[in-house]
């Protein structure tokens, strides 16, 4: 039974030839450009993977074993070179009622199944299906988790709390204030300046790891009292240890962890596959989603059987590595391994890393990230367009990417179905006592009334020919519109003809199948019914 799977698996989908360099030459300046964008990625994943663990109601180890195995799974075998994953707020905001209710073995265990889940996500290919998504609901998902990123950075500017005393780094409610925060707020500003000259003048060292080093440096020499990375919490730790969740293994179990599983791995799957798209752009690469969900799979399963909380793609950390010139595997290997070596030896000195520097990173990330010609082009484009792009950044802010990315689609169909069935009409023409109605525009289900309210049985003469060459029939509605036709022609006692209808409309259509006029000039292609005939959920006709 076990070998009966594998060769399934094999032949259902294979992994394309894995390479660390992608097209690029690992020559010792290349190599040295993508340890030094990891570095940067790494001391960026920090605070991220801790405030996220926070919002998840688990210790901030869990959220740094996450960041370091599914940032390393996926830096092996992910669809896109360059691309960071990691533990997200995406995530961590569903996942804070499980812990809260059952404790963090369940949430180990949702992880586990939220792999196993995606794993079959990328075995039957549903990656593709991210194409669908429409070019104003990708830049309205861009905006809004732009302002989502910035808006995450602004609980560093709270007065740092007492670890003794509960609290977890920072004390909610109370703001920084007076010379603290200029003094933060200069430093924020003094990082994003770096970061903007660097590149004037050496891109030998990527501008965010010399924004990050700059303000340290001067922040540590001279003693200045501003929160810094030890605040949130101690990120000392050891190697993760092997542990299956402890669950009880029954289906009680499965009831409790499957929704939560479900959930998170779609909401990881569609952040993965549009960062995936959207670092594609900027690299100039294609392809690779089912592998990406698959390696996001195998990166979720292995983190929940080594207590981590799972992840997903990281938008703005793969932005800071593929600006820092990360292009290869080599970069995000080495961010995980990094990452790993702050929490084995290196937690003294990162704890001391001021949170100015990391939040001035992340809102060079913000600016870089934010579609700015999206807000010029909103008058350039149709209103319907420019309002999804809108929704979608709205809902991505006020809620979720899930939900975001849905009401998108949805908002972008439901447009789309409503202009084509407005497109439906009919040229009139007589034709030796007959009269001809000559359609224009698709016939589906949205267009059907349209369609029949374009005749007049009681008025038409004896012969009407209903012509469909530049026309399309689309789906079951449309069948049964024409069926509907036909009937309303011969209660009126009148002759009604089809012409140029696709030979799966000859083939599907009953009543109305015996009007039809073969010709040699007749369309050819498949309709949305013709897979319900092939199953047996319809009459093959005549």
């Amino acid at each position: 039974m076990r070998s009966s799977i594998l060769a399934a698996f094999a032949g259902r989908f294979t992994l394309p030839e894995l390479s660390f360099t992608q097209g690029e030459s690992l020559t010792p300046a290349r190599v040295g450009i993508e340890l030094l964008a990891g570095l940067t990625v790494a001391l960026a994943l920090v605070p991220e993977a801790v405030a996220f663990a926070f919002v998840a109601g688990v210790h901030p180890l869990v959220g740094l074993y996450a960041a370091f195995i599914v940032g390393l799974v996926t830096a092996l075998i992910g669809g896109r070179p360059g691309m960071i994953s990691g533990a997200t707020g995406a995530l961590a905001v569903v996942m804070v009622a499980l812990v809260a209710q059952y404790g963090v073995q369940y949430l180990f265990a949702t992880v586990v199944l939220m792999g196993l889940i995606q794993i079959v996500a990328g075995v039957l290919r549903l990656g593709k299906f991210i194409r669908l998504v429409p070019q104003p609901v990708m830049l309205g998902f861009v905006n809004g988790l732009a302002i989502v990123i910035f808006l995450a950075q602004l609980s560093q500017f709270q007065v740092p709390g007492s670890a003794e005393a509960g609290g977890h780094g920072l004390a909610g409610g109370q703001w920084l204030s007076g010379w603290p925060l200029v003094t933060m707020l200069g430093l924020v500003a003094l990082t994003m300046g770096v970061i903007w000259l660097m590149p004037r003048l050496t891109r030998a060292i990527p501008a965010p790891l010399a924004g990050i080093v700059v303000v340290a440096a001067l922040v540590i020499g001279l003693g200045l009292d501003v929160p810094r990375v030890g605040d949130l919490a101690s990120i000392k730790g050891t190697l993760p240890q092997f542990s299956f969740p402890g669950v009880p293994l029954e289906l009680e179990t499965l009831k409790i962890i499957l929704p939560y599983a479900l959930i998170l791995a779609a909401i990881g799957l569609i952040e993965s596959l549009l960062t995936l798209n959207l670092v594609g752009e900027i690299t100039g690469r294609r392809g690779g989603a089912s592998q990406e969900c698959v390696a996001q799979g195998v990166a979720n399963t292995v983190t929940g059987l080594f207590g981590g909380m799972g992840g997903c793609a990281m938008i703005g950390q793969s932005m800071i590595n593929v600006k820092s010139g990360g292009r290869t595997r080599l970069s995000g290997i080495a961010a995980a391994l990094i990452l790993l070596g702050f929490i084995l030896v290196g937690s003294p000195a990162i704890e001391r890393i001021p949170l100015a520097a990391l939040v001035g990173v992340m809102f060079m990330v913000v600016i870089g990230t934010f579609a700015w010609n999206s807000l010029s082009i909103l008058r350039r484009v149709p209103r319907m367009d420019a309002f999804v792009i809108v929704l979608v950044t709205v809902v991505t802010v006020l809620t979720d990417l899930v939900t975001a990315v849905v009401v998108g689609m949805s908002v972008s169909a439901l447009a789309y179905a409503w202009q084509n069935a407005t497109r439906i009409h009919a040229h009139v023409d007589e034709e030796d006592g007959a009269r001809v109605y000559r359609i224009q525009g698709p016939l589906f289900f949205g267009s059907v009334e349209g369609f029949l309210e374009l005749f007049d049985p009681s008025a038409d003469p004896d012969l009407v020919i209903v012509d469909f060459a530049d026309s399309r029939v689309a789906d079951q509605s449309a069948l049964s519109a024409i069926e509907a036709l036909a009937a309303r022609y011969e209660a009126a006692g009148k002759r009604l003809q089809l012409r140029h209808l696709s030979r799966d409309c000859h083939r599907l259509l009953k009543r109305a199948g015996q009007l039809m006029i073969d010709s040699d000039d007749d369309p050819d292609y498949a309709i949305a019914a013709d897979y319900a005939v092939r199953t047996g959920a319809l009459s093959a006709g005549h």
